[in-house]
């Protein structure tokens, strides 16, 4: 049996990690919980050898991306449920990322933040380059109807209840291509 897929798209600084968090805990069934976040915190990808140009970052792009985007069909093949976060920007081959989940049901969630709480955000975290969140604001949104979008000005626990509820009633899918 395939697992199932929760995909959080939103911004940079868009609260997506805090929402995941609560999403995780709430869920009625397991799902691993993944982000590119996870292989730069864990130490996967060397960052700090990348950030000091040892490593053309450029260059590892499409790879580090592709790689990303293969180990998710493996996963919910093998019968894992998904709640993966990401950033959809055109620098990040979302066609390609479509295209991987295609023949698996996605609930497609939209996380929303105005602008100017984006930026406060980014400027308190001082982890991000500022002007990340400016220009994913521009275009995350563009890519295809969310099942469900959320204000993540909103407490996470209820934006997470409302996602749960909308979740379980969506309809189930026979061929999940969209």
């Amino acid at each position: 049996m395939q697992g199932k897929i929760i995909l959080v798209n939103g911004a940079s600084s868009s609260g997506k990690t805090t929402l995941c968090r609560a999403l995780q805990a709430a869920l009625p069934e397991l799902f691993w919980y993944l982000s590119l976040d996870h292989y730069r915190e864990l130490g996967i990808i060397p960052w700090d050898r990348v950030r000091s140009g040892e490593f053309d970052r450029q260059t590892l792009r499409p790879q580090l991306f592709e790689g990303f985007y293969r180990t998710l069909p493996a996963l919910a093949e093998a019968g894992n449920n998904l709640l993966i976060e990401h950033i959809l920007a055109p620098n990040d081959y979302p066609e390609r990322l479509f295209e991987v989940l295609a023949p698996f049901e996605v609930f497609f969630v939209g996380v929303h933040c105005p602008l100017d709480e984006l930026e406060r955000r980014e400027r308190v975290r001082g982890d991000r380059p500022l002007g990340d969140a400016r220009k994913d604001f521009a275009v995350t949104h563009t890519y295809f109807p969310y099942d469900i979008e959320i204000d993540s000005t909103q407490p996470a626990p209820e934006n997470a209840a409302r996602i749960i509820t909308a979740w379980q009633a969506r309809p189930v899918q026979e061929n999940p291509e969209r």
